[in-house]
Protein backbone atom coordinates (compact mmCIF):
# COMPACT_ATOMS: atom_id res chain seq x y z
CA UNK A 1 0.00 0.00 0.00
CA UNK A 2 2.83 2.42 0.80
CA UNK A 3 4.19 1.92 -2.71
CA UNK A 4 0.80 2.79 -4.26
CA UNK A 5 0.51 5.86 -2.01
CA UNK A 6 3.99 6.94 -3.12
CA UNK A 7 3.11 6.58 -6.80
CA UNK A 8 -0.21 8.43 -6.47
CA UNK A 9 1.28 11.27 -4.44
CA UNK A 10 4.45 11.78 -6.48
CA UNK A 11 3.18 10.90 -9.95
CA UNK A 12 6.06 8.62 -10.88
CA UNK A 13 5.94 6.00 -13.61
CA UNK A 14 5.34 2.42 -12.53
CA UNK A 15 8.81 1.41 -13.72
CA UNK A 16 10.37 4.23 -11.66
CA UNK A 17 9.33 2.66 -8.35
CA UNK A 18 12.13 3.22 -5.78
CA UNK A 19 14.23 0.19 -4.88
CA UNK A 20 13.06 0.19 -1.24
CA UNK A 21 9.60 -0.86 -2.45
CA UNK A 22 8.71 -4.24 -4.02
CA UNK A 23 9.27 -4.61 -7.80
CA UNK A 24 7.02 -2.33 -9.83
CA UNK A 25 5.32 -5.29 -11.52
CA UNK A 26 4.33 -6.73 -8.14
CA UNK A 27 2.90 -3.40 -6.97
CA UNK A 28 1.04 -2.93 -10.26
CA UNK A 29 -0.45 -6.43 -10.07
CA UNK A 30 -1.78 -5.73 -6.58
CA UNK A 31 -3.16 -2.36 -7.74
CA UNK A 32 -4.94 -3.86 -10.76
CA UNK A 33 -6.21 -6.92 -8.89
CA UNK A 34 -7.59 -4.89 -5.99
CA UNK A 35 -9.29 -2.47 -8.40
CA UNK A 36 -10.95 -5.28 -10.38
CA UNK A 37 -12.05 -7.16 -7.25
CA UNK A 38 -13.55 -4.09 -5.58
CA UNK A 39 -11.04 -4.14 -2.72
CA UNK A 40 -10.01 -0.51 -3.33
CA UNK A 41 -13.55 0.87 -3.05
CA UNK A 42 -14.27 -1.40 -0.06
CA UNK A 43 -11.26 0.05 1.75
CA UNK A 44 -12.39 3.59 0.94
CA UNK A 45 -15.91 2.80 2.19
CA UNK A 46 -14.60 1.40 5.48
CA UNK A 47 -12.40 4.44 6.12
CA UNK A 48 -15.17 6.89 5.23
CA UNK A 49 -17.57 5.18 7.63
CA UNK A 50 -15.02 5.34 10.46
CA UNK A 51 -14.37 9.05 9.87
CA UNK A 52 -18.09 9.81 9.80
CA UNK A 53 -18.65 7.95 13.08
CA UNK A 54 -15.63 9.67 14.67
CA UNK A 55 -17.12 13.05 13.74
CA UNK A 56 -20.55 12.23 15.15
CA UNK A 57 -22.29 11.32 11.89
CA UNK A 58 -24.11 8.18 10.85
CA UNK A 59 -21.87 5.60 9.19
CA UNK A 60 -23.59 5.93 5.82
CA UNK A 61 -24.67 9.25 4.27
CA UNK A 62 -28.21 10.16 3.24
CA UNK A 63 -27.20 13.02 0.90
CA UNK A 64 -24.44 13.63 -1.62
CA UNK A 65 -22.97 16.34 -3.84
CA UNK A 66 -21.93 15.64 -7.43
CA UNK A 67 -19.60 17.43 -9.82
CA UNK A 68 -17.13 16.70 -12.61
CA UNK A 69 -13.62 17.69 -13.59
CA UNK A 70 -11.89 17.37 -16.96
CA UNK A 71 -8.21 16.38 -16.93
CA UNK A 72 -5.69 16.27 -19.75
CA UNK A 73 -4.71 12.84 -20.97
CA UNK A 74 -1.16 11.61 -21.46
CA UNK A 75 -0.03 9.61 -24.48
CA UNK A 76 -0.67 6.41 -22.51
CA UNK A 77 -4.44 7.02 -22.54
CA UNK A 78 -6.25 5.10 -25.27
CA UNK A 79 -7.75 7.34 -27.95
CA UNK A 80 -11.01 5.40 -27.81
CA UNK A 81 -11.55 6.48 -24.19
CA UNK A 82 -10.69 10.17 -24.46
CA UNK A 83 -12.39 13.20 -25.95
CA UNK A 84 -12.39 16.98 -26.07
CA UNK A 85 -14.09 19.23 -23.53
CA UNK A 86 -14.66 22.33 -25.67
CA UNK A 87 -15.68 24.53 -22.73
CA UNK A 88 -12.54 23.74 -20.72
CA UNK A 89 -10.30 23.31 -23.79
CA UNK A 90 -9.14 19.96 -22.47
CA UNK A 91 -8.48 16.81 -24.49
CA UNK A 92 -8.66 13.87 -22.16
CA UNK A 93 -11.06 12.36 -19.69
CA UNK A 94 -13.64 13.60 -17.24
CA UNK A 95 -14.03 12.29 -13.70
CA UNK A 96 -17.52 12.47 -12.23
CA UNK A 97 -17.60 12.45 -8.42
CA UNK A 98 -20.19 11.92 -5.71
CA UNK A 99 -19.10 12.96 -2.21
CA UNK A 100 -20.87 13.16 1.13
CA UNK A 101 -21.49 16.49 2.90
CA UNK A 102 -18.05 16.21 4.53
CA UNK A 103 -16.34 15.98 1.13
CA UNK A 104 -15.46 12.30 1.47
CA UNK A 105 -15.63 10.33 -1.77
CA UNK A 106 -18.52 7.89 -2.20
CA UNK A 107 -18.02 6.92 -5.84
CA UNK A 108 -16.27 8.04 -9.02
CA UNK A 109 -16.91 7.46 -12.72
CA UNK A 110 -14.40 8.25 -15.48
CA UNK A 111 -15.56 9.00 -19.04
CA UNK A 112 -14.22 10.76 -22.10
CA UNK A 113 -14.05 14.52 -21.52
CA UNK A 114 -16.62 15.24 -24.25
CA UNK A 115 -19.40 13.63 -22.20
CA UNK A 116 -21.77 16.29 -20.85
CA UNK A 117 -22.18 16.51 -17.08
CA UNK A 118 -25.87 15.60 -17.17
CA UNK A 119 -25.13 12.57 -19.37
CA UNK A 120 -22.33 11.36 -17.13
CA UNK A 121 -24.55 11.89 -14.09
CA UNK A 122 -26.91 9.06 -15.02
CA UNK A 123 -24.38 6.21 -14.75
CA UNK A 124 -22.82 8.01 -11.76
CA UNK A 125 -26.15 8.14 -9.90
CA UNK A 126 -26.85 4.54 -10.86
CA UNK A 127 -23.52 3.54 -9.34
CA UNK A 128 -24.22 5.75 -6.31
CA UNK A 129 -27.56 4.04 -5.71
CA UNK A 130 -25.79 0.68 -5.83
CA UNK A 131 -23.04 1.49 -3.33
CA UNK A 132 -25.05 3.71 -0.95
CA UNK A 133 -28.69 2.71 -0.61
CA UNK A 134 -29.63 5.41 1.94
CA UNK A 135 -28.94 8.44 -0.25
CA UNK A 136 -32.14 10.22 -1.23
CA UNK A 137 -30.90 13.77 -1.96
CA UNK A 138 -28.16 14.96 -4.31
CA UNK A 139 -27.00 18.55 -4.82
CA UNK A 140 -25.62 19.62 -8.21
CA UNK A 141 -24.82 22.80 -10.12
CA UNK A 142 -26.70 24.24 -13.09
CA UNK A 143 -24.80 22.00 -15.52
CA UNK A 144 -27.06 19.18 -14.35
CA UNK A 145 -30.34 21.06 -14.87
CA UNK A 146 -32.99 19.63 -17.16
CA UNK A 147 -34.37 16.13 -17.48
CA UNK A 148 -31.88 14.63 -15.00
CA UNK A 149 -34.07 15.44 -12.00
CA UNK A 150 -37.06 13.52 -13.38
CA UNK A 151 -34.87 10.62 -14.45
CA UNK A 152 -33.19 10.39 -11.04
CA UNK A 153 -36.52 10.49 -9.20
CA UNK A 154 -38.12 7.83 -11.38
CA UNK A 155 -35.11 5.55 -11.89
CA UNK A 156 -32.95 5.61 -8.74
CA UNK A 157 -35.36 7.25 -6.27
CA UNK A 158 -33.07 10.24 -5.67
CA UNK A 159 -34.05 13.92 -5.60
CA UNK A 160 -31.59 16.14 -7.49
CA UNK A 161 -31.53 19.71 -6.19
CA UNK A 162 -29.84 22.31 -8.40
CA UNK A 163 -27.76 24.90 -6.54
CA UNK A 164 -27.99 28.04 -8.65
CA UNK A 165 -25.27 30.64 -8.90
CA UNK A 166 -25.83 33.99 -7.25
CA UNK A 167 -26.65 37.09 -9.31
CA UNK A 168 -24.18 39.15 -7.30
CA UNK A 169 -21.14 40.43 -9.18
CA UNK A 170 -18.64 39.16 -6.64
CA UNK A 171 -17.28 35.86 -5.40
CA UNK A 172 -19.78 34.02 -3.23
CA UNK A 173 -19.32 30.52 -1.79
CA UNK A 174 -22.27 28.44 -2.98
CA UNK A 175 -23.96 26.31 -0.32
CA UNK A 176 -22.97 22.62 -0.60
CA UNK A 177 -21.08 23.24 -3.87
CA UNK A 178 -17.83 24.19 -2.15
CA UNK A 179 -17.63 20.75 -0.54
CA UNK A 180 -17.16 18.82 -3.79
CA UNK A 181 -14.97 21.54 -5.28
CA UNK A 182 -12.64 21.19 -2.28
CA UNK A 183 -12.53 17.42 -2.84
CA UNK A 184 -11.56 17.93 -6.49
CA UNK A 185 -8.73 20.20 -5.31
CA UNK A 186 -7.56 17.54 -2.83
CA UNK A 187 -7.44 14.95 -5.61
CA UNK A 188 -5.59 17.21 -8.06
CA UNK A 189 -2.82 17.81 -5.50
CA UNK A 190 -1.84 14.18 -6.05
CA UNK A 191 0.46 14.30 -9.07
CA UNK A 192 -0.72 11.02 -10.56
CA UNK A 193 -4.23 12.53 -10.68
CA UNK A 194 -3.22 15.97 -11.99
CA UNK A 195 -3.30 14.36 -15.45
CA UNK A 196 -4.66 11.03 -16.62
CA UNK A 197 -1.92 8.51 -17.36
CA UNK A 198 -3.97 5.32 -17.14
CA UNK A 199 -4.73 3.11 -20.11
CA UNK A 200 -8.04 1.99 -18.60
CA UNK A 201 -10.69 4.40 -17.24
CA UNK A 202 -11.19 1.96 -14.34
CA UNK A 203 -7.55 2.42 -13.38
CA UNK A 204 -7.93 6.20 -13.23
CA UNK A 205 -10.99 5.65 -11.03
CA UNK A 206 -8.78 3.52 -8.78
CA UNK A 207 -6.11 6.24 -8.68
CA UNK A 208 -8.73 8.75 -7.53
CA UNK A 209 -9.86 6.29 -4.86
CA UNK A 210 -6.29 5.81 -3.63
CA UNK A 211 -5.82 9.58 -3.40
CA UNK A 212 -8.95 9.77 -1.26
CA UNK A 213 -7.93 6.70 0.78
CA UNK A 214 -4.75 8.58 1.65
CA UNK A 215 -6.66 11.74 2.57
CA UNK A 216 -9.36 9.89 4.52
CA UNK A 217 -6.84 7.82 6.51
CA UNK A 218 -4.93 11.00 7.42
CA UNK A 219 -8.18 12.57 8.59
CA UNK A 220 -9.00 9.51 10.67
CA UNK A 221 -5.55 9.62 12.29
CA UNK A 222 -6.44 13.01 13.82
CA UNK A 223 -9.21 11.41 15.91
Amino acid sequence: MDAIFYLVDNGIKWRAMPVDFPPWSTVYNFFATWAAAGVTIDLLDALRERVRIAEGRTATPTAAVIDSQSVRAAETVWRSSRGGDAAKKVNGRKRHLAVDTMGLLICVLVTAANIQDRDGARPLLTRLATVSHRIRLVWADSGYAGALSDWARDTVNVAVQIVKRTERHRFVVLPRRWVVERTLAWITRHRRCARDYEGLPAHHEAMVCWAMIRITSQRLAHH
